[in-house]
């Protein structure tokens, strides 16, 4: 059996060693308040690569500080977050890994202090604030903080960005109708609902030029939202314009019981993957080595995006090595163990 789990994979001109993804996870661990990236964040990253994950993706950095989920997320909204980025990519090219990162905003969800904005004024549920809608003046300063973003991500060395458009932020907001009640050509239709995303895209293109991929909901879990037909559509656009890869996941954007089993979300990925003819990147309850094999051989994704297993387990790839009886070099250091 040809493994493609330890397969190299090839993006522009950034090849990672595997398909082993570390997806982005929030970890609220910006004491300070101020964005930047502390000594456990150096520790969280570095010790996936160490494990040998191909792709490490750092969680959802804030373009803007009212952009942030919550006061302790990381940032990137500033030309000072630079520098800890850049040690940082270093340290994890040290280990043969690449790494990526995640530039959002949190919209209506977020719950720093001040005025939050989105599409429209609709809060999240009856314990969160509602948020301020937007102006035209600010949807154009949002899409130059992403832009300015990707100029931050560029200079501390990233090898591949990633646009949060999922879970009910701010891009998925613009994408839903369940959350974009406007009628200026942002909303009203399917059409503009997209402009938001496709002029965020275009801006940060303007800006960077390596691999980019864009995280989705492919399914609001709401007979009112977006249907995975309209998201087929949106993959097809964002391919023409330059994406390399949508990585699939779901939910967040309404109040709503999600019932996840063992790789519930895969099916988005092998939806987008063959009708939009775009690669893809499967996430949602992947824990075994087994389970991420079929997914890549079958054809379903091109990556495998892991969340809470690599959280239980930094040596995640050497267990699904295993697993699969395939031989993974250990980190030198570590060869007396392996």
């Amino acid at each position: 059996m040809a493994n493609q789990l330890f397969s190299p994979y090839t993006i522009k001109d950034v090849t990672l060693k595997n398909r082993i993804v570390m997806s982005p996870m929030c970890m609220y661990s910006a004491k300070n308040q101020d964005g930047k990236l502390t000594p456990w964040h150096f520790t969280h990253y570095i010790s996936r690569a160490v494990g040998q994950v191909g792709l490490l993706m750092i969680e959802a950095s804030a373009v803007t500080p009212q952009g942030r989920i919550s006061a302790e997320d990381l940032g990137i909204w500033s030309d000072e977050h630079i520098e800890g980025f850049k040690q940082l990519v270093e340290q994890i090219h040290e280990q043969g890994s690449k790494a990526a990162i995640q530039i959002a905003h949190a919209g209506r969800k977020a719950t720093v202090a001040g005025p939050i904005i989105a599409p429209s004024a609709i809060a999240y549920n009856g314990k969160m604030r509602t948020p301020e809608e937007m102006t035209t003046a600010q949807i154009k300063e949002t899409i130059k903080a992403f832009a300015d973003g990707a100029r931050r991500a560029k200079q501390a060395g990233f090898d591949i960005i990633e646009i949060h458009g999922a879970h009910g932020y701010l891009i998925s907001e613009f994408l839903s109708p369940l959350t974009n009640q406007r009628e200026d050509e942002y909303g009203g239709n399917e059409r503009n609902r997209y402009r938001f995303l496709e002029e965020t895209i275009e801006a940060v293109k303007q800006e960077w030029d390596g691999p980019l991929f864009v995280r989705i909901s492919a399914s609001e879990y709401h007979e009112n939202g977006t249907p995975l037909e309209t998201f087929v559509e949106y993959a097809k656009q964002m391919k023409e314009q330059g994406v390399d890869l949508i990585d699939c996941s779901s939910g967040g954007v309404v109040p709503v019981r999600i019932e996840p089993y063992p790789g519930y979300q895969v099916r988005f990925a092998e939806t987008i993957k063959h009708q939009a003819a775009i690669a893809s990147g499967a996430v949602g309850l992947i824990t075994t080595g087994i389970q991420a094999q079929e997914i890549l051989q079958n054809e379903r994704a091109d990556l495998v995006f892991l969340a809470r297993e690599l959280l239980r387990d930094p040596y995640w790839p050497r267990t699904a090595a295993i697993e699969l009886g395939v031989e993974l070099p250990a980190p030198t250091q570590y060869e007396r163990g392996w």
